[in-house]
């Protein structure tokens, strides 16, 4: 299935399926196409499916935040959703449902997280030394995946297109830091909806200790690996990650 992003005043997003909704956030460096076999199978199977597209590079440089982020998602399910959703969240995109949820817990009925922020991650760093040397970029775009070969041409030049357009390289300098100063350890155990944890087992971004650690504080939280699978599980092993998700959510349909 061919996906359409809906351009609106106020939002741009892709919408597919009905039923029960499931909303689908992105990472720093991703967009909404990470999500594309996500959603075209739970859109065939009785979900309807929100991917926003974040105001990453929207902004004014004083409110570019999580918790500016997670507001504007906040704004999306009462004004798009108009009830209670599951959050699907992809690192950066992961640390933003679990902000939302803290702050606006009667929006989520339940979070899943891959690859989160939120504990801790190794991200680009402060500055991007080699932002103009293409190798260099491709092989940190590769590093976040098990087989480098996802990191395929399209998805390095847009990366390459990122770190070298000024204030988007600033504004995602910005996200990274404010990720890794919104740590939510001691936030973690306030969270009481159901969560399912998707990992990678050879993640280095956020590594299987971040998944642990968050497993271990959240108190209804279920953890799934995935082998052979870096931090992009959804892009990597879309087809297990999709059946794990679809079969958490068949078993916690009534909580």
């Amino acid at each position: 299935m061919r996906l359409i992003t809906k351009k609106e005043k106020r939002f741009s997003f892709i919408e597919a399926g009905e039923g029960y909704p499931l909303i689908l956030l992105h990472g720093l460096m991703g967009g909404l196409s990470n999500f594309d076999k996500t959603v075209n199978f739970f859109s065939d199977r009785g979900y309807k499916v929100f991917v926003p597209v974040l105001p990453i590079y929207d902004l004014p440089i004083l409110n570019t935040n999580l918790t500016t982020i997670a507001k504007y998602v906040a704004k999306f399910i009462e004004e798009k959703v108009d009830e209670p959703a599951t959050i699907v969240g992809n690192s950066m995109g992961g640390h933003i449902g679990l902000i939302l949820t803290l702050a606006r817990p009667e929006l989520v009925s339940k979070l899943v997280l891959t690859g989160s922020s939120g504990l801790y991650e190794r991200t680009f760093g402060d500055s991007f030394p080699r932002k103009s040397d293409k190798e260099y970029i491709r092989k940190k775009t590769e590093d976040v995946f098990y087989d480098p070969k996802v990191a395929t041409d399209e998805l390095v030049d847009e990366v390459f297109g990122v770190v070298n357009d000024r204030m988007k390289g600033i504004k995602t300098v910005m996200l990274a830091r404010s990720a890794i100063k919104h740590n939510m350890l001691n936030d973690l155990s306030k969270i009481t909806q159901p969560v399912c944890l998707i990992w990678g087992k050879q993640d280095n971004v956020t590594p299987p200790e971040v998944a642990e650690d968050m497993n271990k504080f959240l108190p209804n939280s279920e953890l799934y690996w995935i082998d052979q699978c870096g931090h992009a599980a959804m892009m990597e092993k879309p087809d297990e990650f999709n059946e794990i998700l679809y079969s958490w959510l068949k078993k916690t349909e009534n909580n």
